[in-house]
């Protein structure tokens, strides 16, 4: 916090001399400090008028200044521009700031009225103090400290405020000089359903010793337009802590304080234009419509490659309305939901066109999920067929032709997590998959030119995006199958010799792919890489941009909801951002909307947190057979005549007055420790500023009793390349950065961080905290065939407890179930090469899983 000071801006008389006023100044100086460092006159020429924006914005620079150090006071003698222009009532500013710790605000007015000649230096009385305060608030202070309270408590988004209110001296002689009145602290309850007459009826109390004054404090009337808040807020405008001072007044004693607003009704009406982004005049097509234009227009064009198979634009069209014939020989009609059960192939995405030529719905169901989740999926959906077999569907005679739905009727419904337990179904419209793709057409120039990756399940949004964003364009689309998916240097290598031009990646899934770019002979010429699916932390792409140029290859970070159809916002990352670290997520799609409200459903204050609220054209039609759900979630928008609805995201985040959006994580991310709510958000993004570090996550644990005691926070980082695997640093570097109760209580070091099949973070399989690699005991080597084998047997012993954290490891124990994942294996076969072993497939681990067995395949590669 910056050091306390006061500062006062004194209208003297026209005919005030330098010489005069320095004279005074002196003489005072000497009188109350002698023997001290005595403040000196500055004189400043103002070439403005002194009614003048210009002369305005020097005052308040001048009040601003901090005092120098060892210093108690400086004076400014600012003359204008017009002061000595005949017949001008100009007259000169004399700006005096002090040091809060050696005089407060009302020895400054002393000083001042010596300075004017008001009062005689000798009747003063400079004192050492401090005495003791009056904590009694008058009734007007009283309500100014609550209504900067409340207005505080809106731009930070918290339900409890502390803020300094400036307290009297008790017995303090009339003109006495010194750091004599203090400041009470106003502890405001803001929670939901508090009142008008509870806030007022709020008593100050007196600060802890050595205590700082809290953060914004209670400024004087000739105090600074605005008032600071927290950290990574904007300031508060002292005209809205008015504003609510007045509401105070006129409100009843049990009006609730929810009921009161910072904001005037043009405010909010700026705040909800600032995040809207009118829609390009685009035609509102299904996607199968769509589709057919691109292959009138190409048809001998490539569209889609797996393997060594590649289908044009007229062979998958084919290929489709072949299996849309199938499906309606299978009894599927209009508006049914067809599970898809297919790995990444071209099957699949000629399925997925099928269902769509033959107007129904499709559902997709991972086969990498377990089979009890699949069915359960297919069963709460209520499909009427599931796919597994496109063999099944050929061979049939031509569906009769019918008329298709309207944009506006059901493309896919994707199942997303819920917090029963329960997945839910969301349901998107044609249309708004049309609309996703012409609103970055432009912006991104996508066109036939372009080559396109499919890297991500169907049950996860983002292929959406993948599939139709490149089919939609005239681009080839080349799907990665699941063991390309899991190695990142194989996935480099199909980057390469497809020239790929446009890849999506979520940024965990991207890290490992710019740690395989790093070493790999060949470099990529990906002209577009689309970031999305999860947070993105901008700091570690400094090393990206260093091999590919921001002129020769463009990164976006895309915020997106499955409820929203993939994205909502895009902003394309610069070295600068990444050097900032940037937490923008950038503007709206043109035809998308932002709004961040409060619980009420109102705008907050311009760079204040609030909860994510999405409109326009990529809302989605609700949750299937969930219609309570849907009424939640999926509100009326009350400004659109057109009764179109809004998406409650259930994301917190604040936007810019520049019309940019800040994603601050889940507001459920929220938790309460030891009585401080915290952002696990915060913590990780202050680790993932520590250079020894390259990836982190950050738990919260305990309390689910009661004992607040009991709660914990966790982090586990991931050392960056050349970095040390002692904890001790990193923790260290967080205590200084942050304050006690939010330091994680252990660090603990993995060689990468569990993710999910859709490439986020799997928090359900990180170890149990305080857990670290360390020196690798001598694991007894496993059972082999022959001496030959016992080699590569120990190697691969010791691989394993250093990868996996343990101390021992016994031929029979299986690499998933003692933590293993996707990133381990990929980091034991990078071990087992440097260590002159044959490398460990990601396919070789799931075949032979145990110890053992591994070892004895490794053993017949030697």
């Amino acid at each position: 916090m910056p050091p306390v000071q006061h500062s006062l801006t004194v209208h003297l008389s026209t005919n005030v001399t330098d010489a005069v006023l320095d004279a005074a100044l002196t003489a005072a100086a000497e009188l109350w400090w002698p023997g001290d460092r005595r403040p000196r006159l500055w004189t400043e020429p103002v070439p403005a008028p002194a009614a003048s924006d210009a002369a305005a914005r020097r005052r308040a620079a001048e009040a601003s200044r901090p005092v120098a150090s060892g210093h108690r006071l400086r004076a400014v003698l600012l003359r204008y521009g017009d002061e000595r222009r005949e017949g001008a009532a100009a007259a000169p500013d004399l700006v005096l700031t002090a040091d809060g710790s050696a005089l407060d605000a009302r020895s400054l007015r002393v000083v001042a009225r010596v300075l004017r000649g008001d009062l005689a230096p000798e009747a003063v009385t400079p004192l050492a103090g401090p005495l003791p305060l009056d904590l009694r608030l008058d009734e007007e202070t009283r309500r100014l400290a609550s209504a900067l309270a409340l207005t505080v408590g809106r731009y930070e988004g918290a339900s409890a405020v502390r803020v300094a209110v400036p307290v009297p001296a008790r017995d303090r002689p009339p003109y006495a000089l010194g750091a004599l009145d203090g400041y009470a602290v106003f502890a405001a309850d803001l929670s939901p359903g508090r009142t008008v007459a509870q806030l007022l009826a709020t008593e100050p109390v007196a600060p802890a010793v050595g205590e700082e004054p809290p953060s914004p404090e209670l400024m004087a009337s000739d105090g600074p337009a605005v008032l600071p808040t927290g950290p990574g807020t904007l300031p508060v405008p002292a005209r809205q802590v008015d504003d609510i001072r007045q509401q105070l007044l006129t409100s009843t004693p049990n009006a609730r304080l929810s009921q009161l607003n910072p904001l005037s009704e043009a405010e909010s009406a700026e705040q909800l234009a600032l995040g809207a982004r009118p829609a390009p005049p685009a035609s509102s097509l299904r996607i199968d419509e769509a589709f057919a234009a691109q292959v009138a227009a190409r048809p001998e064009a490539p569209a889609l490659t797996a393997g060594s198979t590649t289908l044009s634009y007229a062979e998958l069209d084919a290929r489709a309305e072949a299996l849309a014939d199938g499906l309606y020989a299978r009894g599927v009609r209009p508006g049914d939901l067809v599970g898809l059960c297919l790995p990444r192939s071209t099957d699949l995405v000629a399925a997925m066109l099928a269902v769509l030529k033959a107007d129904a719905v499709h559902v997709p169901l991972d086969p990498e999920h377990p089979a009890d989740r699949r069915e359960r999926t297919a069963r709460d959906a209520g499909v009427r067929l599931t796919v597994e077999d496109p063999a099944t569907l050929t061979g049939h005679p031509p569906r009769p032709a019918a008329p298709r739905g309207e944009p506006g009727s059901p493309a896919y419904v994707i199942h997303t997590s819920g917090s029963t337990g329960r997945p839910k179904g969301v349901v998107v419209p044609h249309a708004n998959v049309t609309a996703l793709v012409d609103a970055v057409r432009e912006d991104f120039g996508l066109s036939p030119d372009d080559t396109w990756t499919c890297f991500h399940s169907a049950a996860f949004d983002f292929s959406v995006w993948e599939i139709w964003g490149a089919l939609l364009t005239g681009g080839r689309l080349v799907v990665a199958d699941h063991w390309t998916t899991r190695s990142p240097e194989d996935f480099h290598a199909l980057l390469v010799r497809e020239r790929v031009s446009v890849l999506s990646q979520t940024p965990s899934a991207f890290t490992q792919l710019a740690a395989a770019d790093r070493t790999a002979p060949d470099p990529v010429g990906i002209r577009l890489v689309v970031l999305g699916g999860e947070p993105l932390d901008v700091r570690p792409l400094l090393d990206w941009f260093d091999r590919h140029p921001e002129d020769r290859c463009r990164l976006v970070n895309m915020y997106g909801i499955t409820e929203t159809t993939v994205h909502v916002t895009a902003a394309t990352v610069t070295r600068r951002d990444a050097l900032a670290g940037s937490r923008s997520v950038g503007r709206p799609l043109p035809g998308w909307s932002v709004r961040v409200l409060d619980a009420h459903g109102r705008p907050v204050p311009p760079g204040a947190p609030g909860e994510i609220v999405v409109g326009g054209a990529g809302v989605a039609l609700g949750y299937l057979n969930r219609p309570a759900l849907t009424a939640e979630r999926f509100v009326p928008d009350p400004l659109d005549p057109a009764g179109r609805r809004l998406y409650r995201s259930g994301d917190l985040g604040r936007l810019l007055p520049d019309g940019t959006l800040e994603h601050l994580g889940r507001i459920d991310d929220q938790v309460q420790v030891r009585g401080f709510r915290i952002e696990p958000g915060e913590i990780r993004h202050v680790l993932l500023e520590d250079p020894a570090v390259s990836a982190a996550a950050v738990t919260v644990t305990g309390g689910d009793a009661g004992d607040a005691a009991a709660v914990r926070i966790d982090a586990y980082v991931v050392p960056a390349p050349g970095a040390g695997e002692d904890p001790g640093p990193v923790r260290e570097r967080a205590a200084r950065l942050l304050p006690p109760h939010m330091v994680p209580a252990t660090v603990t070091v993995l060689p990468a961080l569990p993710l999910s099949a859709n490439g986020k973070l799997d928090a359900a399989r990180l170890p149990a905290p305080g857990t670290r690699r360390g020196p690798v005991t001598a694991p007894a080597p496993a059972p082999a065939a022959s001496a030959h084998e016992a080699g590569p047997a120990a190697a691969l012993a010791a691989i394993w407890c250093d990868v996996l954290g343990v101390e021992t490891i016994g031929p029979d124990d299986d690499f998933w179930d003692l933590g293993g994942n996707s990133l381990y294996a990929i980091r034991i076969g990078t071990l087992a090469r440097e260590r002159g072993l044959p490398g460990v497939p990601l396919r070789q681990l799931y075949l032979t899983p145990t110890l053992g067995a591994l070892s004895e395949a490794l053993a017949r590669k030697t």
